[in-house]
């Protein structure tokens, strides 16, 4: 004969499958920022030509440890907002953002500038 299994039984099992399903769930939402890695986002996207030798590099950086401009460490503040100011070259220019989280993996976000003076500009070139 077949022995039927007692409803307490059948209700403690599923009550442990649900708790226990809850807890890997709760787990990989709070595990989100670790599984994504570093991310970098400018607020304004600068124009390719630019007549200012100065412009604003302006973002925000999320699940970072560091944070380098060309090379130069830069620093957010407690929401992880940048604010940083570039001297542009004559010419072409890249300015590299690049971060990485507290376990090595990096990202990198570029913009590139071409500098040309307003007075050249207004000359007509034929």
């Amino acid at each position: 004969m077949t022995e039927s299994v007692p409803f307490r039984t059948v209700v403690k099992f599923a009550i442990l499958a649900i708790g226990l399903l809850g807890v890997i769930i709760y787990l990989t939402f709070q595990a989100r920022y670790l599984i994504i890695g570093p991310g970098i986002s400018l607020t304004e996207q600068q124009t390719l030509l630019q007549n200012q030798r100065q412009v604003e590099l302006t973002g925000s950086a999320y699940n970072i440890s560091h944070l380098w401009l060309n090379d130069r460490p830069i620093y957010t503040d407690a929401q992880g907002n940048f604010k940083e100011a570039l001297v542009l070259e004559n010419g072409y220019t890249i300015a590299t953002l690049r971060a990485e989280d507290r376990y090595g993996r990096e990202t990198t976000v570029t913009q590139e500038f071409v500098y040309t003076p307003a007075s050249f500009l207004e000359e007509k070139h034929y």
